[in-house]
């Protein structure tokens, strides 16, 4: 485990400047260059090549996304990314087919996928607070963002065939983003990654 591939999907938009998840990317490019990973990086905003940035995943074991939640979907920009390069990896690395056959259409679906063997993590940057997932009665009824609003997403990556390997999520970053918060993210989300990335060098050793 060795090549990384890093998608900024923070979206300049709107009053959206992206900032936030460009330091979220820097903080995980400073983490993969002290442990010596091959690290590349896409930025969303920027024109990009779509059979390119197949290639990148391609190349990759580990696809790293970033991006704000934006009306409980990825933003724009990010899905026309998914949309263009998935549609360039068809029979190109990325899934041959939804898995099915014609003899019995009705099993198998989402098995066609053609990165078995990668892995992907996910950081999701939110207004909303943590305890509207966890407290009784509040907006999320105590549904999980993975379980919850990162269900397609999660299944959009299993279709390829890759496996979640972790997931991080920064909550109330408008209302609340104090200098002091964000040093304490930065902290917690580093030691997160370096820990996610050991425990899983080591099942590759084992």
């Amino acid at each position: 485990m060795k090549n990384i591939f890093v998608i900024n999907g923070g979206q300049t938009f709107a009053h959206s400047g992206g900032s936030f998840n460009k330091t979220i990317t820097n903080w995980t490019k400073e983490v993969l260059e002290n442990k010596n990973f091959e690290i590349r990086i896409t930025n969303v905003n920027d024109d990009f090549d779509a059979t390119q940035e197949a290639e990148n995943f391609k190349w990759a074991d580990i696809v790293v996304y970033h991006f704000p939640v934006w009306w409980f979907q990825v933003p724009n920009r990010l899905k026309f990314y998914i949309d263009e390069v998935f549609t360039a990896g068809h029979n190109n690395g990325i899934y041959k087919s939804d898995g099915r056959s014609r003899v019995n259409p009705a099993i198998n679906y989402g098995t066609g996928g053609l990165m078995h063997g990668k892995h992907y993590f996910v950081t999701t940057s939110w207004n909303a607070p943590e305890t509207a997932f966890t407290l009784e009665g509040e907006f999320f009824n105590q549904h999980s963002v993975d379980e919850g609003i990162l269900f397609g997403f999660h299944k959009m990556n299993a279709f390829t065939g890759m496996k979640h390997l972790g997931s991080f999520h920064f909550h109330d970053m408008e209302k609340s983003a104090t200098q002091e918060r964000i040093d304490n993210y930065e902290v917690e989300y580093k030691n997160y990654l370096k820990n996610t990335l050991e425990t899983e060098n080591l099942k590759v050793l084992n």
